[in-house]
This record gives structure tokens, sequence and C-alpha cells, in this order.
């Protein structure tokens, strides 16, 4: 039996996209058996696995694939990043409603769920497949296109997390509430540098921190705390190929992973305040 807890308690921070589409905003979704509607008789229905689909349409090409959520999963739940999960649950340490958007798997909500048993926390994603595995893991899960608008009420949000996934900071802003904070992970050049060079990955843009920085405070989103997490680790074959396969590199030609090899993990973790708060 699905067990409703979680989505139950995020439903307050839930609207109906339809009405939103069209114009009538802060309209809620209430959960009525396996299904959750709003008042005008809009009905979004629960699938087996425990996520609801409030995108309303066809994801887009570039959205995680199955084998891609596969990767993630494996990676993540050897603990390489484990640090940079650590940071992000300690910018989101007082936060009680918490939203991961681009959650992937929800590996990072779920590690401050864990250690803040009081607080209610909701995965979001535009792939169906992380969807699943995010509910499959006890979180409330959604598959929500962040570029389309969240399907989340306006100032109802202690915390955005966003770690390695599309920002949106206009976004942010208009979930956040008064006092509520942006929790922003991103590399810096010199992230996993080596082994992009031997692979021929993606590179990181020299001036990705001056852009993040300029497009939140246009927003309204204000720089306030930042760590930087730079350790190596020792990785196997298998996870530098998950490691790889997980995110964008999986949709672009590269050299293929050799193992066991040493990574070089360099991360910015910022927090970005709301503004009047």
């Amino acid at each position: 039996m699905t067990d409703f807890s979680a989505l139950d308690a995020a439903c307050p921070l839930l609207e109906c996209p339809v009405c939103r589409g069209r114009g009538a905003a802060e309209v809620p979704l209430v959960r009525h058996d396996r299904q959750l509607a709003c008042p005008n008789g809009h009905g979004f229905d629960i699938a087996r696995q425990g996520y609801v689909n409030l995108a309303g349409g066809a994801p887009p090409a570039n959205a995680d694939t199955a084998p891609m959520i596969d990767a993630r999963q494996r990676f993540l739940d050897s603990g390489v990043y484990e640090p940079i999960r650590q940071a992000v649950s300690h910018a989101s340490d007082a936060a009680h409603w918490l939203v991961e958007v681009g959650a992937g798997t929800g590996w990072y909500l779920d590690g401050v769920l864990t250690h803040r048993r009081d607080a209610v926390g909701l995965a979001t994603d535009v792939s169906v497949a992380a969807a699943k595995r995010a509910a499959r893991s006890g979180l409330a899960s959604v598959v929500a296109d962040t570029w389309a608008g969240l399907p989340i009420r306006s100032a109802s949000v202690d915390a955005v997390l966003c770690v390695f996934a599309p920002r949106s900071a206009a976004e942010f802003a208009r979930v956040l509430a008064p006092g509520g904070r942006a929790v922003v992970a991103w590399p810096t050049p010199r992230h996993l540098a080596a082994l992009r060079e031997r692979l021929g990955l993606l590179n990181v843009a020299t001036d990705k921190d001056e852009q993040l920085v300029t497009q939140f405070g246009e927003a309204g989103l204000n720089p306030a705390d930042r760590e930087l997490v730079e350790f190596s680790a020792e990785c196997t074959a298998q996870q530098v190929a998950d490691l790889v396969g997980m995110g964008p590199n999986a949709f672009h030609d590269h050299a293929p992973a050799q193992g066991p090899t040493t990574i070089d993990v360099s991360v910015e973790v910022g927090t970005f305040l709301r503004a009047g708060a």
C-alpha cells in the first residue's frame, strides 16, 4: 500500500498548475484517495510509485533518463559526495518548508530531512524517472518544469535547494517566504578538471560564479554565506562511469571511463536570501 504521509505533509505548498496557467494563482491542491484535486475540478492522479505529474506535458528532450537516474543513485549512495550534502544540509538547517528543484533522486533533500524530523520537504524534477525514484525513497515528489513555473504557492517556502540543477532565480524568489533562502551548489572551473580533460567532458564556464550572483541579485536574492567544498577522492571505474553518466555528459560523446582514478571535487555552496527579509 502506498504511504501518502510525505505527500500529505507537503500539500500545503502545492497549487493547481492549471488554475495558475489561467491566471488564478494560489488555488490549493488536496489529496482525495489517489488523486490531488483543486476546488475548480482539476485532478492529478498519484502514480503507483507515489509521485504526481504536475507538468502537464511531455518532458523535454534533455530530461534525465532512467539509466541516468540509476547511475546517480549508485554514485550518490557510494558516499563520495557526502561533504557536499553536509554543506547543503548545514546551509538549510533552520528551514521548515523545503523544496529541492531538479532533485533527481532527492538525495540532498533526504540528507536535510534525516537530521530535521520536524521539517517538510518536496522534491521536484522535470524527469518522470527522477520523480519515481524520489517517491520510492519516501519523499513527496512531483514532476514539474522549473522554467515553466513551479506548482508551488508564492511565499510559502523557507528554503529552495538547487544542486547542480537548472536555476530560475525569479521563480525561486517567487516561492520563497520573507526570510527564505536559496541554497545553491555549483561547480567551480577546478571541479573534475583532470577527469574532464582526459575524457573530453563538458567544460565549466569560467564566469559561472559571476553569472549566478548577477542573476540572483536581479531577482532580489542577495548573497549571504558561501562555503567552498574541495576534496579529492579515489573512485573505481564504475564510480567514474556513474559520475559521468548521471549528468549532462550522458547526452554527449566522450572517452570511456577508466579506473581506479582520483577525482578532484571543487564546488561552491552559496546561500542567497530573499530581499526584504
